[in-house]
């Protein structure tokens, strides 16, 4: 692919908007070095492939040479970024935060050349804030800017709790594109506020604005956005098994989306997909093989992504696993919890729900995501990484 062809494609591919536009396109042209910020908050071990639709973006600038900085928001953290957010995000602890970030560079190391990645902290600057700095930091904006936010509106309008200490987190995100001095700041939709602080914190400061580029955001495997707290997502470093079944678990409708956000796969060959979708010239269920070929191929390598798509199709497809463990008999309507728990496959309620929070429990290649799940029809459980039983109606 021609240079020219790769900044359209950084421009467009997974881009909702970009701030100046014009003015991006310009310096990437003319040859300039530009540094490239992402900040993530560390408020769970695992990274999704949501997640990487913003570092897939960060190599594609890494790739033409610029700098990428990715900040883990060891300070940022212990407020919690409220964008698109129900409800009041539980405050987490700095040893909490700790233990959630210990693996996160292997994570991103999966997608980025971490030689070239400059890391940083930002309880590095926000540590040391006076709270007379903060004071004018907080002039910028009002509280009506603030509670316009849909989330907060939402919840204001609700009577559901707003802590005060939320509407810090724009400022602090903001000031860490000061920090840093970045000349582009990359984020989802739902961070634009977020994104547009940074700009103004930064004029503040004598800075010039940094450009802002809006990514598109992958939904979870339920439709809802995906996000750890609602157990909807693939996680990067799930399994090769584990990570195609939960692609075949996706609804049809998602197919196309997921191809675009989470593969390598031309624009061109995904529109010819989508229409052989649509005009039923092909069978969903072996697009979504190929996608999820894809996705783990990413991860894993093409040899992985091969040997899963083999597992899959001998053990949910053909129905030849010889690797059952044993079968339960029960009644139809009955909680799967219950038949595994009384059978010895899992030890109690707590590990059951904690197997369904991390996806390691599906039903014939489903991902088991309610706590109360319940029998309707026989197949084969899955839980953790080997261990299968045969349910028998």
């Amino acid at each position: 692919m021609v240079e020219k062809d790769k900044i359209e494609k950084l421009l467009s591919r997974n881009v909702a908007e970009i701030i100046e536009k014009k003015h991006l396109e310009e310096r990437i042209k003319k040859g300039e070095k530009l540094r490239i910020k992402l900040g993530i908050d560390p408020t769970g071990p695992r990274l999704h492939i949501g997640r990487a639709v913003a570092l897939r973006k960060l190599k594609e600038f890494q790739d033409l040479g610029h700098r990428v900085v990715l900040i883990t928001g060891d300070f940022t953290g212990l407020v919690g970024d409220a964008s698109d957010k129900e409800s009041q995000r539980p405050q987490l602890t700095r040893e909490q935060l700790e233990e959630n970030m210990k693996d996160y560079e292997e994570q991103i190391g999966k997608i980025l050349d971490l030689d070239k990645v400059e890391f940083r902290y930002n309880s590095e600057w926000l540590s040391k804030i006076k709270f007379e700095e903060l004071l004018r930091l907080a002039s910028l904006f009002t509280i009506h800017q603030l509670v316009e936010r849909r989330n907060f509106k939402e919840r204001f309008e609700s009577g559901k709790t707003i802590g005060f200490h939320e509407f810090f987190y724009p400022l602090m995100q903001g000031y860490d594109s000061v920090a840093v001095e970045a000349d582009v700041e990359i984020g989802g939709t739902d961070q634009l506020f977020n994104l547009l602080a940074g700009r103004k914190i930064q004029e503040f400061y004598g800075q010039k604005p940094q450009d802002v580029m809006i990514l598109d955001m992958m939904v979870g495997l339920d439709a809802r956005k995906m996000s750890t707290t609602y157990r909807n997502v693939i996680n990067m470093l799930d399994e090769p098994n584990d990570m195609f079944g939960k692609v075949m678990s996706l609804k049809d409708e998602l197919i196309p989306g997921y191809f675009v956000l989470a593969t390598d796969v031309s624009m061109d060959e995904i529109k010819k997909i989508e229409e052989s979708i649509k005009k039923n010239e092909v069978n969903p269920m072996e697009v979504k093989k190929q996608l999820a070929f894809e996705i783990v191929k990413i991860y894993h390598g093409e040899d992985k992504a091969t040997k899963a798509r083999a597992y899959f199709e001998k053990t949910f497809q053909q129905g030849k696993t010889t690797e059952i463990d044993a079968s339960i008999e029960t009644a139809k309507g009955k909680e799967l919890r219950e038949d595994l728990i009384s059978a010895g496959y899992v030890v109690s309620s707590s590990e059951f729900r904690r197997l369904v929070k991390e996806g390691a429990i599906d039903f014939e290649g489903e991902i088991v995501d309610d706590v109360h799940y319940k029998i309707e029809k026989p197949g084969v459980v899955r839980i953790g990484k080997k261990k299968f039983v045969k349910i028998e109606i």
